[in-house]
């Protein structure tokens, strides 16, 4: 998929967000307090990123995980806005997701990966069985 392709499939947040690294508003996103099992996939390419399993509420705002499907997110140095971050991104179309911290104290992995509820789509639990069985 081509960048003119991948903007016409998303919305201006959603595109403004996965492709030029912006920020969707604190405690505004779809999945901040969902509870519903599956697989967290990422908006432009569909690679399952984070497992409800792993996700947990942080109160920052935004949904967060301890935790990314194995290979599936790269970590990318980020010194924008004055600050020393984290980046993380889609493994396989290298869309931006959002950052990841160390202060997910309490979780198995002490990290939060906070992510913007615009790059994902939630995979539900028996959507997700019945696609692995085909």
């Amino acid at each position: 998929m081509n960048e003119e392709d991948i903007k016409k499939k998303l919305t201006s947040e959603e595109y403004t967000v996965l492709r030029q690294k912006g920020t969707e508003a604190p405690f505004s996103g779809k999945y901040v307090n969902s509870k519903e099992k599956g697989v967290y996939v990422c908006k432009v390419c569909g690679q399952k990123l984070f497992s409800s399993d792993t996700k947990f509420d942080s109160g920052t705002g935004w949904p967060s995980f301890y935790d990314a499907v194995p290979g599936s997110v790269e970590f990318v140095h980020d010194d924008t806005h004055g600050m020393r971050r984290t980046e993380v991104v889609c493994s396989k179309c290298k869309s931006h997701l959002g950052h990841v911290f160390d202060d997910g104290f309490g979780t198995p992995t002490n990290k939060r990966d906070c992510m913007n509820s615009v790059c994902l789509d939630l995979l539900p639990e028996s959507e997700e069985n019945k696609n692995a069985n085909n």
